[in-house]
């Protein structure tokens, strides 16, 4: 799997290895039940530390992206329960944001469509 992490974005690395891994999944790319690359094998391939690593697989573990086993490493897995209340949290904070950009109801709607359009043309 090829990562592309920036080095000089906001986003801390972490975030970035899980956030597109969770794209990856969303796109078909990763499977559930398919293996991911061991923290010392990703943290390698990246060239980050295996901490930061460790640290964005903790976090797609309690989100329920992932499971872990001590023999088997990590797996893909497609999270139970619907949408997760971090998930609206940060949801409710992106439409702030937005709102505070200038964009009524009918603009977060029509960019919330494009950027689903674009996310669907990809599979």
């Amino acid at each position: 799997m090829l990562f592309r992490l920036d080095f000089s974005n906001e986003i801390p690395i972490y975030q970035q290895i899980r956030n597109q891994i969770v794209a990856a999944i969303a796109a078909g790319t990763l499977s559930p039940g398919e293996k991911l690359p061991t923290i010392r094998a990703l943290a390698e391939e990246t060239g980050v530390n295996m901490m930061t690593v460790s640290k964005a697989y903790q976090l797609l573990k309690a989100e329920g992206y992932i499971t872990t086993r001590r023999r088997d490493g990590a797996s893909v897995r497609l999270p139970e329960g619907g949408v997760s209340p971090g998930t609206l949290e940060g949801l409710r904070l992106r439409m702030c944001e937005l709102r505070l950009a200038g964009l009524d109801r009918a603009g977060i709607l029509e960019l919330c469509g494009k950027l689903y359009d674009e996310e669907v043309r990809k599979l």
